[in-house]
């Protein structure tokens, strides 16, 4: 449980997990790590670590950063292997394009209000690849809750809002092409 939030001052706790840069270690483990008590000076300690990037940041720069940093931080004693996995350029989608209006039209018309456009962090790397090949920018449908725990362990998806989801696509479609013959 979390008593105080802390972050990057001048931001609110919202701002700080939706628009702004992060670093998440997700996990960490070293030395003896099964059950009961043992004294033992680890040889190795690793950690798993993310960063939730904005526009204007390049992945690999960033990579490449945080291993120099490391780096320079690191006792000489120390050896210090950066192994990145995989990386994602930041996108921010418009809120006033032809598919996001249809999208907003279609969401109120099957959940009976307007959506309120919400600017979170997450990882999509194909969506600003498909901005940077095609030159397009995409519409993202969200149709579940903060209450699913989307990639934890108790993930959940409700099923009311999966039909609904189901319901919402074709006024999506249906609202996207009268919109695009307006303008």
């Amino acid at each position: 449980m979390i008593d105080d939030v802390h972050g990057e001052s001048g931001y609110t706790t919202n701002e700080r997990t939706a628009i702004r840069p992060t670093f998440e270690l997700n996990g960490i483990w070293g030395g003896y790590t099964g059950e009961g008590a043992k004294t033992v000076l680890p040889s190795q300690a690793f950690a798993k670590i993310s960063m939730r990037l904005v526009p204007n940041q390049s992945s690999d720069k960033i990579t490449e950063l945080f291993e120099k940093y490391f780096l320079s931080i690191a006792p000489h004693s120390v050896k210090v292997k950066v192994k990145p996995h995989h990386g994602g350029e930041a996108v921010v989608t418009p809120t006033d394009s032809v598919a996001y209006m249809a999208a907003s039209k279609a969401m109120e018309t099957t959940f009976g209000k307007k959506p309120i456009p919400t600017r979170e962090g997450g990882s999509i790397p194909i969506v600003a690849l498909f901005e940077k090949e095609l030159g397009l920018k995409s519409v993202l449908l969200g149709f579940g809750l903060n209450s699913d725990n989307i990639h934890s362990p108790n993930e959940h998806y409700g099923i009311f809002n999966f039909m609904k989801g189901i319901e919402t696509i074709p006024y999506f479609f249906k609202n996207y092409a009268e919109m695009s013959k307006q303008k």
